[in-house]
Protein backbone atom coordinates (compact mmCIF):
# COMPACT_ATOMS: atom_id res chain seq x y z
CA UNK A 1 0.00 0.00 0.00
CA UNK A 2 1.08 3.43 -1.30
CA UNK A 3 1.72 5.80 1.56
CA UNK A 4 -0.03 9.10 1.82
CA UNK A 5 1.88 11.99 0.04
CA UNK A 6 0.90 15.55 1.64
CA UNK A 7 3.85 17.20 -0.30
CA UNK A 8 6.06 16.98 -3.09
CA UNK A 9 9.31 18.83 -2.94
CA UNK A 10 10.83 19.08 -6.08
CA UNK A 11 14.83 19.88 -5.93
CA UNK A 12 16.83 20.77 -9.64
CA UNK A 13 20.42 19.78 -9.12
CA UNK A 14 23.33 20.55 -11.15
CA UNK A 15 27.07 20.82 -9.79
CA UNK A 16 25.80 21.01 -6.58
CA UNK A 17 27.98 18.35 -4.64
CA UNK A 18 29.17 20.88 -1.93
CA UNK A 19 25.39 21.70 -1.02
CA UNK A 20 23.43 19.03 -1.78
CA UNK A 21 23.87 16.99 1.43
CA UNK A 22 22.79 20.03 4.18
CA UNK A 23 19.86 20.30 1.66
CA UNK A 24 18.69 16.96 1.52
CA UNK A 25 19.35 16.48 5.43
CA UNK A 26 17.23 19.26 6.24
CA UNK A 27 14.56 17.75 4.13
CA UNK A 28 14.45 14.44 5.48
CA UNK A 29 14.82 15.56 8.95
CA UNK A 30 11.42 17.52 8.70
CA UNK A 31 9.16 17.00 11.52
CA UNK A 32 6.27 16.05 9.24
CA UNK A 33 6.73 12.86 7.51
CA UNK A 34 4.28 12.71 4.82
CA UNK A 35 6.55 13.63 1.81
CA UNK A 36 8.32 12.69 -1.10
CA UNK A 37 11.39 14.13 -2.45
CA UNK A 38 12.11 14.54 -5.84
CA UNK A 39 15.57 14.95 -6.53
CA UNK A 40 16.32 15.80 -10.37
CA UNK A 41 19.78 15.75 -11.49
CA UNK A 42 20.24 17.90 -14.47
CA UNK A 43 23.38 16.56 -16.10
CA UNK A 44 25.75 17.05 -13.14
CA UNK A 45 29.51 16.91 -14.01
CA UNK A 46 30.84 16.86 -10.57
CA UNK A 47 29.93 13.78 -7.82
CA UNK A 48 26.16 15.35 -6.81
CA UNK A 49 25.24 11.52 -7.90
CA UNK A 50 27.31 9.73 -5.27
CA UNK A 51 26.02 12.08 -2.50
CA UNK A 52 22.70 11.58 -3.59
CA UNK A 53 22.64 7.67 -3.45
CA UNK A 54 24.56 7.83 0.19
CA UNK A 55 21.26 8.78 1.26
CA UNK A 56 18.72 5.62 2.16
CA UNK A 57 15.01 7.04 2.90
CA UNK A 58 12.19 5.50 0.81
CA UNK A 59 10.43 8.88 0.18
CA UNK A 60 13.26 10.28 -2.17
CA UNK A 61 12.97 9.62 -5.78
CA UNK A 62 16.04 9.98 -7.76
CA UNK A 63 16.19 10.88 -11.74
CA UNK A 64 19.40 11.74 -13.37
CA UNK A 65 18.40 13.44 -17.23
CA UNK A 66 20.94 15.18 -19.71
CA UNK A 67 21.61 19.26 -19.07
CA UNK A 68 18.42 20.88 -19.97
CA UNK A 69 18.25 23.87 -17.86
CA UNK A 70 16.10 24.97 -14.82
CA UNK A 71 13.03 25.39 -16.19
CA UNK A 72 12.56 21.60 -18.16
CA UNK A 73 13.82 20.31 -14.66
CA UNK A 74 11.17 21.59 -12.70
CA UNK A 75 8.67 20.95 -14.89
CA UNK A 76 9.75 17.53 -14.73
CA UNK A 77 9.26 16.91 -11.43
CA UNK A 78 5.81 18.78 -11.31
CA UNK A 79 5.21 16.07 -13.93
CA UNK A 80 6.56 12.98 -11.77
CA UNK A 81 5.01 14.52 -8.00
CA UNK A 82 2.04 12.73 -6.36
CA UNK A 83 1.50 15.11 -3.69
CA UNK A 84 -1.59 16.99 -2.75
CA UNK A 85 0.69 20.13 -2.09
CA UNK A 86 4.36 21.14 -3.99
CA UNK A 87 7.26 22.55 -3.04
CA UNK A 88 10.41 24.29 -4.89
CA UNK A 89 13.92 23.37 -3.03
CA UNK A 90 16.85 25.15 -4.63
CA UNK A 91 20.03 22.46 -4.39
CA UNK A 92 22.19 25.06 -2.61
CA UNK A 93 19.52 26.11 -0.09
CA UNK A 94 17.64 24.12 3.29
CA UNK A 95 14.44 24.69 5.42
CA UNK A 96 13.74 25.16 8.63
CA UNK A 97 12.84 21.66 10.09
CA UNK A 98 8.84 22.60 10.61
CA UNK A 99 8.62 24.33 7.02
CA UNK A 100 6.57 21.41 5.72
CA UNK A 101 4.54 21.00 8.41
CA UNK A 102 3.48 24.53 9.18
CA UNK A 103 2.95 25.32 5.49
CA UNK A 104 0.66 22.40 5.09
CA UNK A 105 -1.11 23.40 8.01
CA UNK A 106 -1.70 26.89 7.38
CA UNK A 107 -2.75 25.63 3.59
CA UNK A 108 -5.36 23.18 5.10
CA UNK A 109 -6.61 25.26 7.74
CA UNK A 110 -7.28 28.28 5.38
CA UNK A 111 -8.12 26.42 2.51
CA UNK A 112 -4.99 28.24 1.15
CA UNK A 113 -4.00 27.49 -3.09
CA UNK A 114 -0.76 29.59 -2.35
CA UNK A 115 1.14 29.73 0.95
CA UNK A 116 3.93 32.40 1.27
CA UNK A 117 6.90 32.91 4.02
CA UNK A 118 9.23 34.98 4.88
CA UNK A 119 13.19 33.82 4.78
CA UNK A 120 16.33 34.27 5.94
CA UNK A 121 19.11 35.64 3.00
CA UNK A 122 22.28 33.52 3.82
CA UNK A 123 25.56 34.83 2.73
CA UNK A 124 28.80 32.29 1.91
CA UNK A 125 30.60 34.91 3.95
CA UNK A 126 28.91 33.87 7.14
CA UNK A 127 26.22 36.87 6.97
CA UNK A 128 22.69 36.21 7.55
CA UNK A 129 19.95 38.40 7.36
CA UNK A 130 15.69 38.00 7.41
CA UNK A 131 13.95 38.92 5.00
CA UNK A 132 10.57 40.22 5.94
CA UNK A 133 6.94 40.16 3.57
CA UNK A 134 4.14 41.91 3.83
CA UNK A 135 1.93 40.50 6.35
CA UNK A 136 -1.73 39.68 4.83
CA UNK A 137 -4.47 37.61 5.49
CA UNK A 138 -6.25 35.23 3.42
CA UNK A 139 -6.98 37.30 0.07
CA UNK A 140 -6.40 37.08 -3.95
CA UNK A 141 -4.25 39.06 -6.26
CA UNK A 142 -7.47 40.49 -7.77
CA UNK A 143 -8.10 41.59 -4.63
CA UNK A 144 -4.68 42.53 -3.28
CA UNK A 145 -3.12 43.83 -6.60
CA UNK A 146 0.23 45.10 -4.36
CA UNK A 147 0.84 41.70 -3.78
CA UNK A 148 2.50 41.29 -7.26
CA UNK A 149 5.76 43.58 -5.86
CA UNK A 150 5.39 42.78 -2.26
CA UNK A 151 5.92 39.18 -2.31
CA UNK A 152 9.55 37.98 -3.99
CA UNK A 153 8.49 36.01 -7.06
CA UNK A 154 10.83 33.22 -6.23
CA UNK A 155 9.43 29.95 -5.92
CA UNK A 156 11.15 28.12 -3.15
CA UNK A 157 9.46 30.13 0.09
CA UNK A 158 6.01 28.64 -0.70
CA UNK A 159 3.48 26.02 -1.06
CA UNK A 160 1.45 25.51 -3.95
CA UNK A 161 -1.80 23.53 -4.38
CA UNK A 162 -0.97 20.52 -6.99
CA UNK A 163 -4.59 21.47 -8.79
CA UNK A 164 -4.09 25.25 -8.71
CA UNK A 165 -0.60 23.77 -10.92
CA UNK A 166 -1.80 21.24 -13.18
CA UNK A 167 -5.59 22.67 -14.01
CA UNK A 168 -4.10 25.82 -15.11
CA UNK A 169 -1.59 24.42 -16.89
CA UNK A 170 0.79 26.35 -15.17
CA UNK A 171 4.37 25.54 -16.00
CA UNK A 172 8.16 27.19 -16.17
CA UNK A 173 9.75 28.96 -19.13
CA UNK A 174 12.30 27.04 -20.68
CA UNK A 175 15.44 27.88 -22.53
CA UNK A 176 15.52 31.44 -21.16
CA UNK A 177 17.14 32.44 -17.65
CA UNK A 178 15.33 34.00 -14.79
CA UNK A 179 12.37 31.31 -15.78
CA UNK A 180 10.98 31.17 -12.18
CA UNK A 181 8.71 34.73 -12.27
CA UNK A 182 6.31 33.87 -14.56
CA UNK A 183 5.64 30.86 -12.91
CA UNK A 184 4.81 32.56 -9.38
CA UNK A 185 2.81 35.46 -10.91
CA UNK A 186 0.74 32.62 -12.91
CA UNK A 187 0.18 30.96 -9.94
CA UNK A 188 -0.71 34.39 -7.45
CA UNK A 189 -3.07 35.10 -10.02
CA UNK A 190 -4.78 31.77 -10.50
CA UNK A 191 -5.05 31.21 -6.87
CA UNK A 192 -8.14 31.45 -5.33
CA UNK A 193 -6.89 31.66 -1.31
CA UNK A 194 -3.04 33.27 -1.08
CA UNK A 195 -1.94 33.27 2.64
CA UNK A 196 0.93 33.92 4.82
CA UNK A 197 2.88 32.51 7.78
CA UNK A 198 4.96 35.23 8.80
CA UNK A 199 8.02 33.40 10.02
CA UNK A 200 11.31 33.03 8.28
CA UNK A 201 11.43 29.16 7.17
CA UNK A 202 13.31 28.55 4.18
CA UNK A 203 17.48 29.80 4.20
CA UNK A 204 17.92 31.07 0.50
CA UNK A 205 21.74 30.70 -0.05
CA UNK A 206 23.53 33.76 -1.62
CA UNK A 207 27.16 33.22 -3.53
CA UNK A 208 29.61 35.58 -4.24
CA UNK A 209 30.21 33.93 -7.64
CA UNK A 210 26.73 32.95 -8.28
CA UNK A 211 24.79 33.22 -11.90
CA UNK A 212 22.63 35.93 -9.92
CA UNK A 213 25.72 38.14 -8.65
CA UNK A 214 27.90 37.43 -12.22
CA UNK A 215 26.10 39.04 -14.76
CA UNK A 216 26.48 37.74 -18.48
CA UNK A 217 24.94 37.91 -22.19
CA UNK A 218 22.05 36.30 -20.95
CA UNK A 219 20.97 39.11 -19.41
CA UNK A 220 18.65 39.77 -21.96
CA UNK A 221 16.31 37.08 -20.70
CA UNK A 222 15.29 39.71 -17.74
CA UNK A 223 13.74 41.37 -20.72
CA UNK A 224 11.92 38.87 -22.18
CA UNK A 225 10.98 37.71 -18.86
CA UNK A 226 9.29 41.19 -18.29
CA UNK A 227 7.57 41.14 -21.85
CA UNK A 228 6.34 37.34 -20.73
CA UNK A 229 4.69 39.44 -17.59
CA UNK A 230 2.95 42.22 -18.82
CA UNK A 231 1.38 39.86 -21.69
CA UNK A 232 0.10 38.12 -19.41
CA UNK A 233 -1.82 40.96 -17.65
CA UNK A 234 -2.77 42.58 -20.95
CA UNK A 235 -6.44 43.68 -20.56
CA UNK A 236 -6.57 43.27 -16.98
CA UNK A 237 -6.52 46.90 -16.29
CA UNK A 238 -6.69 46.27 -12.43
CA UNK A 239 -3.28 44.97 -12.59
CA UNK A 240 -1.55 48.22 -14.81
CA UNK A 241 -0.21 50.00 -11.86
CA UNK A 242 1.67 47.37 -10.50
CA UNK A 243 2.91 45.88 -13.86
CA UNK A 244 4.27 49.03 -14.52
CA UNK A 245 6.27 48.97 -11.10
CA UNK A 246 7.54 45.51 -11.48
CA UNK A 247 8.28 46.64 -14.85
CA UNK A 248 10.57 49.55 -13.83
CA UNK A 249 12.02 47.74 -10.32
CA UNK A 250 13.02 44.72 -12.23
CA UNK A 251 14.75 46.65 -15.34
CA UNK A 252 16.98 49.55 -13.19
CA UNK A 253 17.46 47.19 -10.71
CA UNK A 254 19.26 44.94 -13.59
CA UNK A 255 20.57 48.23 -15.28
CA UNK A 256 22.37 48.71 -11.81
CA UNK A 257 23.77 45.98 -11.64
CA UNK A 258 25.37 45.84 -14.93
CA UNK A 259 28.41 47.20 -12.68
CA UNK A 260 29.11 43.66 -11.99
CA UNK A 261 29.24 42.70 -15.64
CA UNK A 262 32.47 41.23 -17.15
CA UNK A 263 31.62 42.55 -20.72
CA UNK A 264 31.69 46.17 -21.06
CA UNK A 265 30.19 46.18 -23.98
CA UNK A 266 27.41 43.86 -23.14
CA UNK A 267 26.62 46.07 -19.98
CA UNK A 268 26.00 48.97 -22.61
CA UNK A 269 23.90 47.13 -24.84
CA UNK A 270 21.84 45.87 -22.06
CA UNK A 271 21.04 48.85 -20.50
CA UNK A 272 20.18 50.78 -24.02
CA UNK A 273 17.79 48.08 -24.93
CA UNK A 274 16.06 48.28 -21.48
CA UNK A 275 15.57 52.05 -21.50
CA UNK A 276 14.43 51.38 -24.84
CA UNK A 277 12.00 49.23 -23.53
CA UNK A 278 10.71 51.56 -20.97
CA UNK A 279 10.29 54.20 -22.81
CA UNK A 280 8.45 52.03 -25.30
CA UNK A 281 5.94 50.30 -22.68
CA UNK A 282 6.05 52.63 -19.62
CA UNK A 283 6.70 56.13 -21.63
CA UNK A 284 5.75 57.86 -18.43
CA UNK A 285 8.22 55.96 -16.08
CA UNK A 286 10.31 59.02 -14.68
CA UNK A 287 7.37 60.13 -12.96
CA UNK A 288 6.06 56.58 -11.84
CA UNK A 289 5.52 56.32 -8.17
CA UNK A 290 8.27 53.62 -7.85
CA UNK A 291 11.02 56.47 -7.76
CA UNK A 292 9.22 58.33 -5.15
CA UNK A 293 10.41 55.95 -2.28
CA UNK A 294 13.52 56.38 -3.58
CA UNK A 295 16.79 58.06 -2.32
CA UNK A 296 17.37 60.98 -4.41
CA UNK A 297 20.36 59.92 -5.54
CA UNK A 298 19.39 56.52 -6.19
CA UNK A 299 16.27 58.46 -8.05
CA UNK A 300 18.67 60.38 -9.92
CA UNK A 301 20.75 57.42 -11.32
CA UNK A 302 17.80 54.88 -12.21
CA UNK A 303 16.14 57.48 -13.74
CA UNK A 304 18.77 58.06 -16.62
CA UNK A 305 20.31 56.36 -18.93
CA UNK A 306 23.48 58.49 -19.21
CA UNK A 307 24.49 58.81 -15.57
CA UNK A 308 23.14 54.92 -15.15
CA UNK A 309 26.19 54.20 -17.87
CA UNK A 310 28.51 56.80 -16.39
CA UNK A 311 27.62 55.39 -12.81
CA UNK A 312 28.24 51.30 -13.70
CA UNK A 313 32.07 52.67 -15.97
CA UNK A 314 32.94 54.49 -12.18
CA UNK A 315 32.13 51.08 -10.41
CA UNK A 316 33.92 48.90 -12.54
CA UNK A 317 36.94 50.96 -13.38
CA UNK A 318 36.23 50.70 -16.96
CA UNK A 319 37.58 53.36 -19.47
CA UNK A 320 35.49 56.55 -19.37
Amino acid sequence: MRSRVDISIIVPIYNASKYIGKCIDSLIGQSKKELEFILINDGSTDNTEEVIKGYNDKRIKYFKNKNQGIGKTRNFGIDKAIGKYIMFVDSDDYIDKDMCKKMFEKAEADRLDLVVCDFYNVFDNGGCGEVRLLNFDKTTLKGMPCLLNKINLAPWNKLYRRDLIINNHIRFVEGLKYEDAPFVVSALDKANGVGKINECLNFYIIHSNSETTIRDKRIFDIIKIVDIIRNYFKGKDYMKDEVDILTISILVNYNIQQRMQIDKKIAMKFIDESFAYLEKNVPDYKNNKYFKKRIFLKRLIEKNKIITKLYCKIYSGWKL
